[in-house]
């Protein structure tokens, strides 16, 4: 296979196979958050077009977010027990399908039945569980960056796509729009087949700054028992405080992020009078920041204590969306909110990542955080769908906005309710 020759050029360079397997999940993420992200960039065309309701839409996207998270703890098992490669392929095909399905929908019913329940189930598939997967599984050392720079691969999604489609969807429409969108997963899905693999011991490689190589652990359940090991492991970490707190924190993401400036803050620039092309570009803005943010809190995450990093993340995002509303929507007003609300944008997630490690141990690592990252898409969904029905019913996004400034206070305090974890990972627990 092509990976097991570049296996072998890499090592003779002294470079490590898992950076190519994050080159791959990087591209993954990256396409994938474009995806994601697309729909708040149409509102506005399908308003148009097909005379729906801001609410309307906004309930299929909110479905969307919700099946995203609930997926996560569920993708890990499978990914676990079918490889990632497989899972991950299995995904794009899926997302591909729907969004070319949609080319030809008409009714509200099929914008539900496929932006929101079939791309929030293959996006799903992998979302942050799979960054998770790979810098738990591939990284010893390293897990922080690596995860940081995973993280970063949905600022990148916005960099690169929102403006873009934007552009595509102004000049040519929506469907032009999606059809990019359907390309670049195909071109995600020909680098994931040639050189994703599941583990280091698939090339008889260790992991990244480890000395042994970790056998695959043998599978033997029934389908069954492996649909019941996510919620075997929420029973288990649902005794423990430190889950619920991860878990409301990151809600409170997931509200102030995904669900409200990702989906709505397009049609919220809109109503102060700024062009569609004009509000993605600030969205870049922010991805460039957020790019650059989430690295360094990777970087950071590593180094001092993760509950004070999230204190200040949450803390940094709460009052830079406070002042959102005063930025009178001028190019200077929006760039200060850009950069200081871009910076921590994803930067909560490595932090929250290595806490989960450091609480639930690594084998665990990846189904712990599905569920913590379930809480972060309840909270875009409850955003999404609440933000569209603010608009609808007073014809204005502000108290949405203000409500997720002052949640983001409360996460920011909450987080440091958290006892110290200890100061070192778990060693990779070697299977029976």
């Amino acid at each position: 296979m092509m990976s097991s020759a570049l296996a072998s050029k890499l090592a003779r360079r002294n470079v490590h196979y898992g950076w190519a397997v994050v080159v791959a999940t990087f591209l993954t993420m990256l396409v994938t958050a474009g995806a994601v992200g697309a729909p708040g960039v149409f509102i506005v065309p399908l308003e148009k077009e097909f005379g729906w309701k801001a609410s309307e839409i906004s309930s299929a996207l909110a479905i969307r977010f919700m099946l995203f998270g609930l997926m996560g703890p569920f993708a890990a098992a499978f990914m676990n027990r079918f490889g990632i490669r497989r899972i991950v392929l299995t995904a794009l095909v899926i997302v591909a399908s729907v969004l070319a399905a949609s080319l030809a929908m008409t009714s509200l019913w099929q914008l539900v039945l496929l932006w929101g329940i079939g791309v929030g189930l293959g996006t799903g598939l992998t979302a942050m569980v799979l960054g998770a997967t790979v810098a738990t599984r591939w990284f010893s050392e390293r897990r922080g960056l690596v995860m940081g720079m995973l993280s970063a691969s949905t600022a990148t999604g916005q960099l690169v796509f929102l403006p873009l489609l934007a552009k595509l969807t102004a000049l040519y429409g929506w469907r032009y729009s999606l059809c990019f969108i359907c390309a670049m997963i195909a071109f995600a899905a020909i680098v994931v087949f040639l050189l994703m693999r599941d583990r280091p011991a698939d090339l008889g490689l260790p992991p990244y700054g480890a000395k042994d190589i970790v056998p695959t652990p043998a599978h033997t359940e029934s389908f069954g028992a492996l649909l019941m090991t996510p919620l075997v492991i929420l029973k288990e970490v649902a005794a423990t405080g430190a889950f619920w707190v991860l878990f409301g924190t990151f809600f409170i993401c997931g509200l102030s992020t995904n669900g409200l400036i990702q989906t709505h803050f397009i049609a919220l620039c809109g109503d102060f009078g700024l062009a569609s092309v004009t509000a993605a570009g600030v969205l870049a803005m922010m991805g460039v920041f957020d790019f650059f943010g989430t690295i360094g809190s990777g970087w950071l995450s590593d180094r001092f204590d993760n509950r004070w990093l999230l204190f200040w993340y949450y803390g940094l995002r709460g009052l830079s969306l406070l002042y959102l509303p005063y930025t009178d929507f001028t190019f200077y007003g929006l760039s200060l909110f850009a950069m200081f609300y871009g910076l921590d944008w994803i930067a909560t997630v490595p932090p929250t990542v290595k806490l989960t490690t450091r609480y639930f141990g690594p084998e665990k690592t990846n189904v712990v955080f599905g569920w913590i990252f379930a809480g972060h898409q309840l909270g875009a969904a409850t955003a999404a769908y609440g933000a569209g029905l603010t608009r609808t019913e007073f014809s204005t996004y502000l108290p949405a906005f203000f409500a997720a400034g002052i949640a983001c206070i409360i996460a920011a305090i909450l987080v440091l309710s958290l006892g110290k974890p200890s100061p070192v990972d778990s060693p990779l627990p070697k299977p029976a």
